[in-house]
């Protein structure tokens, strides 16, 4: 399935690979949290959905398109969100601005599954 001898690796190489990565990765599951609380957002909320979404995004990535890599929040956008969106305006709540991310995101997908992807580099 993950074609190991064509990519010249074994079992062993692959999980020290998938070790370091998450030993490399898992002080996002709390950091994370600790970010986006300070934007009004519950902490174990946070805590609970950094976890799911990291296990579905490298999961999707090493089923799907059998490619070795994490996938995790980015904590930059995470920490730009909660200090500079949210703390530095008084009428944007968490909610507002999570609603405006989900909108970009749904526009992201339409616009990857269209040909006019290619027209906007």
């Amino acid at each position: 399935m993950f074609k190991l001898a064509e990519h010249n690796t074994n079992v062993r190489t692959e999980i020290i690979a998938g070790l370091t990565t998450f030993l490399t990765m898992v002080y996002i599951v709390v950091v994370n949290p600790i970010i986006l609380a300070d934007a009004g957002v519950p902490f174990d909320q946070v805590f609970t959905a950094t976890i799911i979404a990291t296990i579905i995004g490298t999961l999707w990535m090493a089923l799907s398109a059998n490619y070795p890599i994490a996938i995790a929040p980015g904590m930059g956008l995470n920490a730009y969100f909660a200090y500079s969106v949210v703390g530095a305006n008084e009428n944007i709540t968490y909610i507002t601005a999570f609603s405006a991310v989900f909108v970009a995101g749904i526009i992201f997908v339409l616009l990857s599954l269209t040909p006019f992807r290619k027209k906007i580099n």
